[in-house]
């Protein structure tokens, strides 16, 4: 039996739509609003309405960007595909000190992305312990049937139906790592065929998981009829009426103002030295600089640089870097002076054409 077309593609969650009818923005069943954001503006400037399923985004991340409203401000940045395009969205909240648009998304999209086994047809993956079904969180087990052959192979494995309100669930008795999930709304047919196993329980999945066709030997004859009929009724009412497993619990907005200024006050390790110096403000004052300074000759490095701004060392730009604050052992601080003494008399005597006295004695020459 075959299910309403309208309820042959779960769309919402796996594309990207521009520009839709008013119709389409209509929540689906199952689908459900979680939180409602206003003032939001696509700072990217791209216009018309737009729906990005979860199952389309690549990643989420907080970057600074220039509004049209409001300036430099902190914005939602949602990378996307869907077929082989990339997009790239950039949502701004105009709404001074609200995090909802950061929170908001971002939880929603951690759940989705754990919750894939309510909506997607999974192989061969841990959910079956010591013969019974991991359930999931929304999950009721329904029935439970033994005795059934999955036909995948020309012997046939012999294991188990597990029936819940979310999806059907087949594992093999000998080895719990043969199995496989089918949710509900990945069906397209449930029907019972002839076979040349004889008669056997046939469940055909949509084109988007794979359009597999798995077939089952359920005996005696009655008992297969009868879970056939308890799939079929499942799959009719999950299909149009689907547990998609999102879950998540909006917070009160005074909640999540107190979110946000706790991230604003992070706590930093400072260096409350008495020498200490604001090497990086002191330079980033300059802005611009359209002239450089006098080249002068540093002996550290034994190359000619730009003069350093007055009240500041060479030492002070080196220790910008985290790990040259710290200062080195002795030990090693004098095997780094060996080692470029060695290398200033390797240079000192490639210059030299005249081999020196010792070098001649190593040579065997008279002097």
């Amino acid at each position: 039996m075959s299910r309403p077309y309208a309820m042959e593609l779960l769309w919402q969650d796996r594309e990207i739509r521009f520009d839709l009818e008013l119709r389409l923005l209509n929540l689906r069943p199952g689908e459900k609003v979680v939180d409602r954001l206003d003032l939001v503006e696509d700072t990217k400037g791209n216009n018309g309405d737009k729906a990005i399923g979860y199952n389309c985004v690549l990643c989420i991340t907080i970057k600074p960007t220039h509004s049209k409203q409001r300036g430099n401000v902190e914005a939602l940045f949602v990378l996307t595909k869907f077929g082989q395009t990339r997009f790239e969205f950039i949502f701004t909240s105009l709404e001074p000190g609200s995090p909802r648009l950061f929170s908001s998304v971002m939880a929603v999209h951690r759940s989705y992305e754990s919750s894939r086994a309510y909506r997607d047809l999974k192989l061969r993956t841990a959910i079956i312990a010591d013969k019974r079904l991991k359930l999931l969180p929304q999950e009721e087990l329904l029935s439970e049937v033994t005795g059934v052959w999955n036909l995948s192979s020309d012997q046939g494995n012999l294991g188990t139906f597990c029936v819940t309100n979310v999806r059907l669930v087949w594992f093999a008795t000998m080895n719990e790592a043969f199995n496989i999930s089918v949710p509900y709304m990945q069906m397209k047919s449930v029907r019972i065929k002839d076979s040349k196993f004889g008669l056997a329980l046939v469940v055909e999945t949509i084109a988007q998981s794979g359009g597999y066709v798995l077939g089952f030997r359920i005996d005696p004859a009655d008992k297969l009829k009868s879970v056939a009929q308890e799939l079929q009724s499942l799959q009719r009412v999950y299909s149009s009426d689907p547990v998609l497993g999102v879950q998540f619990d909006r917070l009160p907005e005074e909640e999540t103002r107190g979110l946000l200024v706790e991230q604003e006050q992070d706590d930093l390790e400072m260096d409350e030295g008495d020498e200490q110096k604001d090497v990086f403000a002191a330079y980033l004052s300059d802005g611009d600089k359209s002239v450089d300074r006098e080249p002068v000759f540093s002996p550290e490095l034994e190359l000619a640089v730009e003069s350093v701004k007055d009240g500041f060392t060479l030492q002070d730009l080196w220790a910008v870097l985290p790990d040259t604050k710290q200062k080195k052992p002795e030990q090693q601080q004098q095997q780094e002076e060996k080692e470029q003494q060695r290398w200033r008399e390797q240079q000192e005597s490639e210059a030299d054409p005249e081999p020196r006295q010792s070098q001649r004695e190593e040579l065997g020459e008279s002097s």
